[in-house]
């Protein structure tokens, strides 16, 4: 029985500043596995290294919808995705999506550079990491149309509604979550979760953002992912043990590139 944290930036502050000690103290809680996620290009060489060091950790390869107007033209960023992708540690696309919350990047950035990552994934069959805020009914309908329902994934620190959930499932999609549902405004969240199968649930912390209880307020690292665990369990209403087997099994399933060192 093992825990995997399907979302961390462990080439962020503080993270980065002790990769070796924040994986131990994950270590020590029985999470044996690590997915780094990319939020700009030029963070590939950081990821790819850290992963190269690091048996248990893979890598994203991505960007991030606030940096969606950075992105290159469009043929030269879908040739340097699939061919980052070849790498052994490389196992996914993201994090791309379309956040029209904030709108560092405008929204047709934004739908451009998510096109091509959704381009890139089902060319080589490795999953998205979907970011989605603001912006539910554009990120299923690119999924539907220029996906055509061959892109697989997961929504990434889910906290949409009932409508996208449905959604995400009958495209086949994985639901990732994170510290979100211990906090205690996450009432409607944590209703909206109970309706999704043990079969397609996934655990993040997205550290250092995003503390569960009772660490909220600090910086998040990875072995906090077994406080989000311990409440999915708790709306799930299965033993915790139930959740650590599930969501690893899922994990391993959707990133089915990924050979960790402890299975």
């Amino acid at each position: 029985m093992f825990l995997i944290d399907s979302h961390c930036h462990l080439d962020y502050e503080p993270l980065s500043n002790d990769i070796e000690g924040t994986l131990k103290r994950a270590g020590e809680v029985n999470v044996r596995g690590f997915l780094t996620i990319c939020t700009d290009l030029t963070k590939i060489p950081v990821l790819t290294r850290i992963a190269e060091e690091h048996s248990e950790v893979f890598a994203s390869l991505g960007v991030h919808p606030h940096e969606a107007q950075h992105v290159m033209p469009d043929k030269d960023f879908y040739k340097l995705l699939v061919e980052e992708a070849k790498h052994p540690k490389m196992v996914g696309f993201g994090e791309t999506g379309l956040d029209y919350y904030y709108k560092h990047s405008s929204p047709e950035d934004q739908k451009r550079s998510y096109k091509i990552h959704i381009e890139a994934a089902v060319e080589s069959d490795l999953p998205l990491i979907i970011h989605t805020r603001d912006a539910e009914a554009d990120t299923i309908e690119l999924l539907k149309t220029v996906g055509r329902g061959r892109a697989r994934g997961l929504i990434h620190c889910f906290t949409g509604s009932a409508w996208l959930r449905d959604q995400a499932l009958d495209l086949g999609f994985y639901i990732s979550v994170s510290g979100i549902i211990t906090f205690k405004n996450a009432e409607a969240l944590r209703d909206i979760l109970k309706e999704v199968p043990l079969e397609k649930l996934l655990v993040e912390t997205d550290s250092p953002f995003l503390a569960p209880e009772p660490y909220r307020g600090k910086p998040n690292e990875p072995a906090f992912v077994v406080e989000t665990a311990k409440k999915l369990a708790e709306i799930k209403k299965v033993p915790f043990e139930m959740i650590s087997d599930c969501t690893s099994h899922n994990f391993l399933t959707l990133f089915s590139k990924v050979r960790l060192p402890c299975v």
